[in-house]
């Protein structure tokens, strides 16, 4: 399986990029396998009719880490963005095929720590299932990238990613500022089995299924940025482990 890696310069601009054929239709099952036969009573599970998701995935759920990172995996990332990353955040999301769940445009603005603590730069905090997060100093959110890994083929009929090209690059950018006249949003279509890379700050969004199809996604985040020593990373796995 050859991989076609994204272009590093048109990465830069637009803050985003598929690979395809990542993963192949085994290692896929093998996967799928995995989160089926996870424990499914920590509070990091959250299942409603509209949307199954498991926190900290790979922590629960340690068998994906060795079916995730594998040699393709890890050269479609060492490619972008070379040395030095590391995992700071997973989560599976689980979209069922009659779900009305949707996402309003947004930045991803937080990252996920072990602790609650004052500090110049850090703020505001959130907590979401337990788990303490806080916006950081824009220059770690700039470098910071997340991957998604499509278990299923997305498009616009069940929710695939939409994003705004380029938005990644006007920093803090509200939604309710967003020029439609100028702005050209750009829908994510992912096969299974292919990823989908994007900055943080890049402006993205997802709408509800119509075609009744399943969307089902793992998320990662990664990031190099070493905090302040008050703080750590909740989930910080260095991939030189993988």
């Amino acid at each position: 399986m050859t991989l076609a890696y994204p272009d590093k310069e048109l990465f830069a601009v637009n803050g985003h990029a598929v690979v395809k054929d990542v993963f192949n239709a085994a290692e896929l099952s093998a996967i799928l396998a995995a989160i089926a036969d996870a424990d499914k009573t920590n509070n990091t599970f959250r299942k409603t009719d509209a949307l199954f998701a498991i926190r900290q995935v790979l922590k629960e759920v340690p068998a994906l880490t060795k079916l995730i990172f594998n040699e393709r995996f890890k050269a479609v990332i060492d490619n972008l963005f070379g040395d030095g990353y590391f995992v700071v955040k997973s989560i599976y999301f689980d979209k069922p095929p009659t779900s009305n769940w949707f996402v309003a445009w947004h930045q991803d603005l937080t990252i996920s720590v072990d602790k609650r603590i004052e500090l110049n730069g850090y703020g505001p905090w959130t907590v979401k299932q337990n788990q303490l997060a806080v916006q950081p100093p824009i220059n770690i959110l700039q470098d910071n990238f997340t991957v998604r890994i499509h278990l299923d083929d997305a498009d616009e009929g069940n929710g695939a990613l939409k994003v705004i090209p380029g938005s990644h690059l006007k920093d803090i950018y509200r939604p309710e500022t967003i020029d439609w006249q100028t702005e050209q949003p750009h829908t994510c279509v992912v096969g299974a089995g292919g990823v989908m890379i994007m900055r943080p700050l890049l402006m993205h969004a997802s709408g509800r299924t119509t075609n009744n199809r399943p969307r089902k996604v793992i998320h990662i985040e990664f990031s190099r940025a070493e905090l302040p020593h008050e703080i750590r990373w909740s989930e910080r796995m260095d991939m030189d482990v993988f």
